[in-house]
């Protein structure tokens, strides 16, 4: 489905609305990936603790 803009206002809205997506979407993803590493951290015991 093509995507028809009629003036520069309809394609900034689009395009915010996309970028908007986006980041959101990036920020679920880099949350997920950093507890998933960190999560890995726990299970061991830390090594500096005497």
């Amino acid at each position: 489905m093509p995507c028809e803009f009629f003036t520069l206002q309809d394609f900034m809205t689009y395009t915010k609305g996309i970028t908007y997506i986006l980041m959101l979407v990036s920020l679920c993803a880099i949350t997920g990936f950093w507890l998933f590493l960190t999560e890995r951290d726990t299970d061991e015991p830390h090594h500096h603790s005497k």
